[in-house]
């Protein structure tokens, strides 16, 4: 029986499932949640939340998560996998593939089977403002060979990926999150760049989420996830996809801002119409809700028929019964060799531009720093203070000069200009151009690799700013290791 719930992914108000999340979960028959940093607390309380959850979803449900590596890593207490981009910088598909396997092997031991990564989309844009390191980089046969090994890497080890954001959000200076982006191409140019790596992936992909963009030369009127043109005429009927395609969250600006979607509601109900298998609910119980009834609504009035819904229950339920819940074992052995390969795959992507060297350790060093970088809701919380204070434990004489809003730094007006200065880069906006009136003697920049083009310096570019990435900048400062990676995408300053 074709149950509106099945074709609803929603997440959960807290780290515990409560009564009356429950019932709204078997009122309903929702069969799909999506688990976020404020889900997760100690292991033994996210055992209990995804046994809890199994029992009320049943043998198809799915549990995901957005477990991307680098920035973007929900489930802290797992060995922190590196970013895309810094795959990239290795430029290895087996390194891709083991790092895959291991992140696959960390969620499955959690009782989560679904996995919304990796990253296909190809950033060649250094404007981007949501992207970055969570691509594998500018060139989009790379991108297809390092994502289709991290792919496999995961498949092997019992968890479903999903790709995204098709068709491709690496070249928009809009965040979806935040508004409509549109990308303004021809089909030839969308054929060579976004579109190649989903392309070279369809058959592979168990899952594609689709992207809040208007891709006008394949359809000029509604966003990809809206798009009957895009999901059905391209994916479904061009390429021949029978994988399970989910929608980014409805409640991101991109969609919910425009009253022609209509909020979650009607837009759950377009998004299915236009060849979504499942669209994700996000957000306060009544938006939930409104989803649920308005796709119950659709179905009850003919809007969505039953045989087209039929084939998505049917691909879902195939995505469950590959990738079943479960919560599987993890040694300490197994757990330890995949710490070590996260931290010796960071190290391996450190990237000097421009002959970027660590100061000897009897330098006077002045560090200049954010002394906050707070999360957007996509990306987590960057670096703390005392990250940053850490990083420079080996040095003596260091004075510190923290930050609070770049916009007004006077690089004149620092104190003691005699010391050796090294600006820390930690937050995930790109500087502005006063930043070209900076003149430290090193760069170290440990989110948006791009701001090493705003910074006429010697750089060292980490590509992430989580544990394995820290221990390797404070092991290329002290000496111990180089810096050997090859930056993805162009980071020469102007």
């Amino acid at each position: 029986m074709i149950q509106p719930g099945h074709f609803v992914m929603v997440d959960l108000p807290g780290t515990t499932l409560d009564a009356n999340t429950t019932d709204f979960l078997r009122r309903n028959s929702i069969r799909a949640v999506c688990l976020f940093r404020r889900n997760l607390g100690s292991e033994a309380e996210i055992h209990a939340l995804t046994a809890s959850l199994r029992v009320v979803l049943g043998e198809h449900g799915l549990i995901a998560i957005d477990q991307e590596g680098g920035s973007v890593i929900r489930a802290t207490s797992l060995p922190p996998a590196p970013s895309a981009m810094a795959l990239g910088a290795i430029g290895d598909v087996a390194t891709a593939h083991a790092v895959g396997a291991a992140v696959a092997r960390g969620l499955a031991h959690l009782g989560i089977n679904w996995n919304f990564a990796p990253v296909l989309d190809v950033n060649n844009n250094p404007d981007n403002p949501v992207i970055g390191a969570r691509s594998f980089g500018a060139d989009p046969e790379r991108v297809a060979a390092l994502a289709r090994g991290w792919l496999l890497g995961s498949c092997e080890a019992g968890v479903a990926c999903c790709v995204k954001h098709f068709p491709g959000h690496g070249d928009t200076t809009v965040d979806s999150h935040l508004a409509l982006p549109r990308v303004d191409k021809p089909r030839e140019q969308l054929d060579a760049l976004e579109l190649l790596p989903f392309h070279a992936l369809h058959d592979e992909a168990p899952a594609i989420m689709s992207a809040h963009i208007i891709y006008s030369a394949l359809d000029a009127n509604y966003p990809a996830t809206l798009s009957r043109k895009i999901l059905s005429g391209l994916l479904r009927d061009e390429w021949r996809y029978d994988g399970v395609v989910i929608t980014d969250a409805l409640n991101m600006r991109a969609i919910a801002d425009h009253c022609d979607y209509g909020g979650q509601g009607r837009a759950g109900v377009l998004a299915l119409q236009a060849g979504a298998d499942m669209v994700m609910a996000l957000g306060e119980r009544d938006e939930q809700q409104a989803a649920l009834n308005a796709i119950a609504s659709a179905i009850a009035n003919g809007d969505l028929p039953a045989e087209p819904l039929q084939r998505s229950q049917q691909r879902l339920e195939s995505l469950a019964a590959r990738f079943p819940l479960r919560q599987s074992g993890y040694l300490t052995a197994q757990r330890d060799a995949d710490t070590n390969l996260m931290n010796d795959t960071w190290a391996h992507a450190l990237t000097s531009v421009g002959h970027a060297v660590p100061p000897a350790p009897t330098f006077a060093l002045r560090v200049i720093y954010s002394p906050s970088a707070s999360g957007d809701g996509v990306s987590d919380p960057g670096v703390s203070e005392a990250q940053v204070r850490e990083l420079f434990s080996g040095y003596p004489d260091v004075q510190f000069c923290p930050v609070t809003d770049f916009a007004t730094l006077d690089w004149s007006a620092l104190p003691d200009a005699q010391r050796h200065s090294v600006l820390v880069s930690t937050s995930r906006r790109r500087y502005d151009a006063r930043a070209r009136h900076w003149h430290p003697d090193l760069h170290i920049v440990m989110w948006n690799p791009f701001q090493a083009l705003d910074v006429a310096a010697p750089a060292l570019i980490s590509w992430g700013f989580v544990e394995g990435a820290r221990l390797a900048v404070r092991r290329w400062l002290g000496a111990e290791i180089t810096a050997p990676g090859i930056a993805p995408v162009p980071l020469q300053p102007h």
